[in-house]
């Protein structure tokens, strides 16, 4: 990691963040043509595809030891049900709301470490849960903006925090084979696990994804799969050339506002000032929670 990263390290840092945080913004254009699960599943099977092909040129045949499989079936599962709730949450209440609470995920991992691991929580985590709690209680309760589906705000929030557990889930399993194996491989056993439990999810519930004629909704899941998923977190891997893992992870703080941002200009979708006060208190706690997290060794 270089002392001074270029323009061109800034760049590609601030790329993976704002296509990352379009996800809500691809996410409500693939809505419009299908329904939440088969638009899930239409992005995981891209994916996949894409990392199952990128393995295949490269000839890559990493051998997985047994008591390791499990993990990544779970780990797999905790990642359909992420996309499934996240997407599925983009129908009942707004695209900032919804990337808000799915960012909440730092609080959540840091809380099974201190329950589940037994690792000690600082004052300043403790002053941190609580700010969050009450920011959460101003973004839910004065939330203001329209979502496509009027009635059930209350159940997108739900879906989405929903969201945010299972992708700590994800986390917490994969970190426990993250040592034995490289990311590639790590995200392309797990990205086909989740592409193939949502796929069966979707035809259980008789989803189907949206006619090939159908630009809009088929623009939206390819951005999802190949922006968004692909170039921008690939991005994000990038710049650990530059950046430490902890400077990264207080950048993903951006990812809310620029969904706000871009969800604002395209779809009207405004926020009480209540709201945005609460918004601030619950990206005030991530960062507390991420600054806990970089302080502290992975627990074995």
């Amino acid at each position: 990691m270089s002392a001074r990263p270029a323009v061109s390290a800034y760049a590609t840092l601030g790329f993976a963040q704002l296509a990352v945080g379009a996800g809500g913004i691809f996410a409500r254009f693939a809505l419009s043509g299908a329904p939440p699960l088969a638009v899930a599943a239409a992005r995981l099977a891209i994916a996949s595809a894409a990392l199952l092909a990128i393995a295949a040129v490269h000839r890559e045949r990493t051998r997985i030891a047994p008591e390791h499989r499990k993990i990544f079936i779970f780990a797999g599962l905790a990642l359909a049900i992420h996309f499934a709730t996240w997407v599925w949450s983009l129908q009942y209440t707004s695209v900032a709301v919804s990337t808000l609470l799915v960012a909440t995920t730092p609080i959540w991992t840091t809380a099974y470490d201190a329950v589940v691991m037994r690792r000690g929580l600082s004052i300043a985590a403790y002053g941190a849960f609580a700010i969050g709690a009450a920011g959460l209680v101003l973004v839910v309760g004065f939330n203001s903006a329209r979502p496509p589906i009027a009635g059930h705000e209350r159940l997108g929030d739900a879906l989405a925090m929903t969201g945010a557990m299972a992708i700590g889930a994800y986390f917490i399993l994969v970190r426990r084979v993250r040592g034995a194996y490289g990311t590639r491989p790590i995200v392309t056993r797990t990205y086909t696990w989740a592409a193939v439990a949502l796929v069966v999810a979707a035809a259980a519930a008789r989803q189907s994804p949206p006619p090939l004629a159908d630009a809009r909704a088929w623009g939206g899941i390819l951005a999802m799969a190949l922006i968004s998923q692909l170039l921008g977190h690939t991005a994000m891997n990038a710049s650990l050339r530059w950046f430490s893992p902890s400077a990264i992870a207080m950048t993903t703080l951006l990812e809310p506002v620029l969904a706000a941002a871009l969800a604002y200009w395209l779809f009207g979708e405004g926020l009480t000032a209540a709201a945005i006060g609460g918004a601030l208190l619950i990206l005030a706690a991530i960062g507390a929670f991420l600054r806990e997290e970089a302080q502290r060794p992975v627990p074995a």
